[in-house]
This record gives structure tokens, sequence and C-alpha cells, in this order.
């Protein structure tokens, strides 16, 4: 009895939280659902818009991060970036363990770091000297 009791306590908290390799999977499998022109709103619904609890005891937020930023073009961008990859088994997301999903008015326009890079720029400094 004892025995049981104590697997079923395991299978309650196994189901209760995932591993990274599960919130990975799960986000590179919703990519391919995405499309151009998606709003928002589907885009979050698709990809999900939850902290989750990973089997560490530590939490992850889906999307990982979002950033304002402003295009090659003057535009503004919302991009929103997913845990998708692992490229060195430290526990630590870095971005290129991250795909952007890049919105314009509501709406996608692309993703991925190639689209990123060709069409935002990340970073960009305007001294004025006088």
């Amino acid at each position: 009895m004892k025995y049981i009791v104590t697997l079923m306590i395991l299978i309650i908290l196994l189901v209760g939280c995932a591993s990274l390799d599960q919130v990975r999977t799960k986000n590179r499998e919703n990519l391919v659902r995405l499309s151009i022109g998606m709003p928002k709103s589907e885009v979050l619904q698709v990809m999900g818009a939850e902290t989750i609890t990973v089997d560490t005891g530590n939490q992850i937020n889906n999307p990982y991060r979002v950033e304002t930023l402003k295009g090659k073009d003057g535009q503004v961008y919302e991009v929103l970036f997913y845990y998708t990859d692992v490229k060195k088994i430290d526990y630590a997301i870095t971005d290129d363990e991250l795909t952007p999903i890049v919105i314009e008015n509501g709406k996608v326009i692309g993703w991925g770091w190639g689209f990123l890079n060709d069409n935002v720029t990340k970073y960009k400094y305007q001294i004025d000297i006088r």
C-alpha cells in the first residue's frame, strides 16, 4: 500500500511539471502552426502565454522574453522570443536558444533569427556631436 501511495504522488508531481526538453519540443512543434498575417492573440494561443514550472522546480515564461525593437525602416516591431533550442547544457537560456516571432501592427510578419536580423536593428546608437 505504501508503494502505491508513493507511486501515485510521484505520478502527480511528474504530470504537474514539464522538463525543459518538453518546453522546447512543444514550442518547436507549435512554430509550424504559425502563418504570416496571423494576429498576435492567435500566436499567443498557438505558442502559449503562460509560466511553466519545470522539473527542476524553476519556472520558465512562455514567451520567454518580449521586446519592442525598431526596424531598419524606422517601423517599431514587437518581438516574442520562445525557447526552442539548446546549445549548451548549462541550464542558462541564451539568445541563440530562442526563436523570435516578429509582430507588426498586431500581426505576424515573420520569425526566426534570419528574418529578425534582415529586418530589425537590435541596437542602434545615434550620437549627435555639436
